[in-house]
């Protein structure tokens, strides 16, 4: 039997909750994704983890054997990999990324964390949209550049703040305009990020400037499925002022939307965790640019 890690994350924030609201807001996912993968790991176990009771959740006699072993399982996975990234000559630095960072933001804080922190390995890793906490939620990354909004469990610094665009095929009928007012895309198709990625998916489709339901024509993991939906007609997407011109495409046109509030960009680290190549890293991004 297959069970990840998530699952596991997902069965003990619901059983501390005993709500599936607020479990789902704890772990920054749907509460239907989140009630969808409950069942789904009740049903590889062979039996119920939870009753559906009036007042939320319950815990099954199973559920309570069950508890501590996932707890157990979960804290155990995160001192293995600390101790396994401990175990390099000094240590290595995992840098989780959702997208391309550019903006010469990670050039900056690279160098100056190696001249901090000589001998420290850097590991760079692309972490897919379904987990919009860049890899910090699970412990796979030290640090993670991440769009707000955050999961509430992360400390964030905002880096750069910019206006939403839209990227659309060329041949759109809105692609000759200089701007887009939100209003003329409202009834477009939209490609959407993974219903796991909760309040960001629902950033990225604007839901904070409307109060109708998007239409979604597609869903993409990752920034490259995106332009490949969008050059191949399926839908627009909103992205970032700084994304737009790290990601030109041929055959797709990108403007800035009128009447949306600005995206930003942070580093993002867990809270409370004070280990010194974290801190070290987030510092160095605080320095100002001497390059100007």
């Amino acid at each position: 039997m297959d069970v990840h890690l998530r699952d596991l994350r997902y069965f003990v924030a619901a059983a501390e909750e005993l709500n599936v609201t607020r479990a789902a807001e704890r772990l920054f996912v749907s509460q239907p994704a989140l009630s969808k993968q409950l069942r789904t790991l009740e049903r590889q176990l062979g039996f119920p983890l939870f009753d559906r009771v009036h007042s939320g959740l319950m815990l099954t006699r199973q559920g309570h054997a069950l508890l501590p072993v996932a707890r157990e399982l979960l804290q155990a996975w995160t001192s293995g990999v600390e101790e396994a990234r401990a175990s390099a000559p000094t240590g290595t630095l995992v840098i989780g990324m959702q997208t391309a960072v550019g903006r010469g933001l990670q050039q900056k804080a690279l160098q100056a964390f190696r001249a901090r922190m000589p001998g420290w390995q850097v590991s760079l890793r692309l972490v897919g949209w379904q987990d919009p906490s860049g890899g910090l939620a699970d412990g796979s990354s030290d640090v993670a550049f991440i769009w707000l909004p955050a999961p509430p469990d992360l400390e964030t610094l905002v880096l750069a703040t910019e206006r939403r665009f839209v990227a659309l095929p060329d041949d759109h009928p809105l692609a000759t305009r200089t701007e887009i007012p939100f209003d003329d895309l409202r009834e477009e198709a939209f490609i959407a990020l993974p219903e796991a990625a909760g309040p960001l998916r629902d950033f990225w489709l604007a839901l904070d400037a409307r109060d109708d339901e998007p239409v979604v024509a597609a869903v993409a993991d990752t920034a490259e499925a995106v332009f490949e939906a969008v050059n191949g007609g399926l839908g627009i997407v909103l992205l970032s002022e700084g994304n737009a011109g790290l990601y030109k495409r041929p055959g797709v046109t990108f403007r800035p939307v009128q009447g949306l509030t600005p995206a930003q960009l942070a580093i993002a680290w867990r809270r409370g965790d004070l280990r010194a190549h974290v801190a070290t890293f987030v510092e160095a991004l605080k320095e100002p640019d001497k390059s100007h």
